[in-house]
């Protein structure tokens, strides 16, 4: 009976699949767990957008990581390894990224041989320009990509550079939202916006029977060269609507 009881447990356990915990509070002392919940299928940890109920930062980027309320720390450098290693999940700005070997071409002497960047490493810095600030309410759109807490807005810049397809980011305190933490939400969108997206006052109840509310809201659009007309364009057209 022992033998088949052990027979039993052994065929059982060879069929278990563990499955990862969407939410890394689940398993916070997992760093597979971490790695897999900052995968971007699940909005890089975050993917309850910060203006609805029940939603959670992702994410904490800056020097502090005590004010941080346990989030995933993206200056750990053991994290940040693991997440290289991972290169569907979110990347930490300044992980130092191996550059890869540029693969020999019959190109003539003289002519340089560009190099392709590693997967999950942050995309060309660009150009943020400041298109709102000082409101208080905060962008929600349909193009969130993910939220998390930063010290500075250059942090948020940091973040957004670091995440394909990044182009626009919103920093603003949420406060009583964090817990009394001083530090800035970063949340980054794929699209353009202007103060008219930036209708999220807050207003959402908190665990401890505070209402939350937004301050210091401010909206940055991230350029490149190659885009950098069509914004112009959008802007323009803004700008004649608003006219009207």
């Amino acid at each position: 009976m022992r033998s088949l009881f052990v027979l039993v447990a052994l065929a059982t356990s060879s069929l278990a699949v563990y499955i990862h915990p969407l939410d890394i509070r689940q398993d916070p002392e997992s760093t597979e767990a971490i790695v897999a919940a900052l995968a971007a299928s699940n909005n890089y940890g975050a993917p309850v957008p910060p203006s609805s109920a029940g939603s959670n930062a992702g994410w904490y980027y800056g020097d502090s990581p005590g004010s941080a309320d346990t989030l995933p720390w993206l200056k750990d450098s053991d994290l940040c390894s693991a997440l290289a290693d991972s290169p569907d999940s979110l990347q930490c700005p300044d992980y130092g990224y191996p550059k890869p070997t540029p693969t020999p071409t019959n190109k003539p002497s003289g002519t340089a041989t560009p190099t392709s960047t590693q997967p999950g490493a942050p995309s060309p810095t660009g150009t943020y320009y400041e298109v709102f600030y000082n409101l208080t309410a905060a962008v929600q759109a349909s193009d969130y990509m993910t939220y998390g807490l930063v010290d500075t807005v250059p942090d948020c810049e940091n973040m957004c550079n670091t995440v394909v397809g990044c182009n626009f980011i919103n920093t603003y305190h949420d406060v009583n939202g964090k817990n009394g933490s001083p530090l800035l939400t970063c949340a980054l969108f794929s699209e353009f916006h202007t103060a008219a997206q930036a209708d999220n006052a807050g207003g959402q109840t908190q665990p401890d029977g505070s209402i939350d509310f937004i301050t210091d809201s401010a909206g940055y659009d991230k350029e490149f060269e190659e885009g950098r007309m069509r914004r112009k364009h959008e802007r323009t057209m803004i700008g004649t609507m608003a006219i009207r």
